[in-house]
């Protein structure tokens, strides 16, 4: 193989030029959304955002085709509904068991229920993280850096990357960050792993955020809280709450995503999707 043949396929080019086009599709996305202030808040903003998720989800099997020249295997059809659906009340109910234990420690009232608040919204929100994000961080990074460095390198560096990432959201601290890289970056890392698709990590992030944001009216990852189905109030010291980044930043929340990551790690050991690093295959 040739010099430039080798630069070509290299991990580290496909990382760079898959970031650099499903960071630009997710601004992209958000912005379509969002840019006609009548459409912000309604249904017409989740159709777009879900116009613009299934953009993304065709250029990934474009990148995957063209570009790695692999067959499309992410976002394969069969199996899909099953392993969606299964994300989806995996992610929901994960958070939902966060608030119960939040709330039994004392951290958490609900005061009562509001009603349809910023449902479409929120349900945009959800949408367009759980997709774009998986794509980025699990589609791209890890699978990249798994082909060269290996699985459990591939976990440690974009769970850390995916903690940092959200610094730059408001309200963030140290601990939000660690927080985040350990309950979604380990969590949603082992998903990917499992299947080696993204459908399952894709449920589990979009339910997550649309669960916290909407469901319990939560700050999603810093931010104000949005207008969500439920009335509640949060009170405590920051680790048991999260403090003004939400609940992501509870040290309860942390603990409950986490350990379930980790068991859905075992299970992929036992399954043998572990990839050793490029150099011991």
């Amino acid at each position: 193989m040739s010099l430039i043949a080798r630069l070509l396929s290299h991990p580290a080019l496909h990382a760079v030029l898959g970031c650099g086009l499903f960071l630009f599709l997710y601004g992209a996305t958000g912005g379509a959304a969002t840019a006609w202030p009548p459409l912000r808040g309604t249904p017409g903003q989740l159709l777009v955002t879900l116009a613009g998720a299934a953009a993304g989800i065709a250029g990934y099997g474009w990148f995957e085709r063209v570009v790695e020249r692999r067959r499309e295997a992410a976002f394969a059809l069969p199996g899909a509904g099953r392993e969606l659906a299964g994300g989806l009340l995996l992610g929901a109910g994960l958070f939902s068991l966060a608030v119960a234990l939040v709330a039994l420690l004392g951290g958490l009232a609900i005061e009562g229920v509001r009603g349809i608040g910023e449902l479409w919204g929120m349900a945009a929100m959800a949408v367009a993280s759980g997709v774009y994000e998986e794509l980025v961080f699990r589609g791209i990074l890890f699978r990249q850096i798994e082909r060269w460095l290996g699985s459990g390198v591939a976990l440690a560096l974009t769970a850390a990357f995916f903690g940092t990432a959200h610094l730059l959201n408001p309200d963030a601290t140290w601990f939000a960050a660690l927080a985040i890289a350990f309950e979604a970056g380990i969590l949603l890392g082992a998903a990917y792993m499992l299947t080696r698709r993204l459908w399952l990590a894709v449920g589990i992030h979009a339910a997550w955020n649309f669960t916290q944001g909407w469901v319990f009216s939560v700050p999603v990852s810093g931010g104000r809280a949005p207008a969500g189905l439920l009335q509640v109030t949060r009170h405590g010291p920051d680790w048991l709450t999260g403090g003004a980044f939400g609940l992501e930043a509870s040290a309860v929340a942390m603990v409950v995503a986490t350990g379930a990551g980790i068991a859905m790690l075992a299970l992929a050991r036992r399954r043998g999707a572990f990839m050793p690093p490029a150099w011991r295959r």
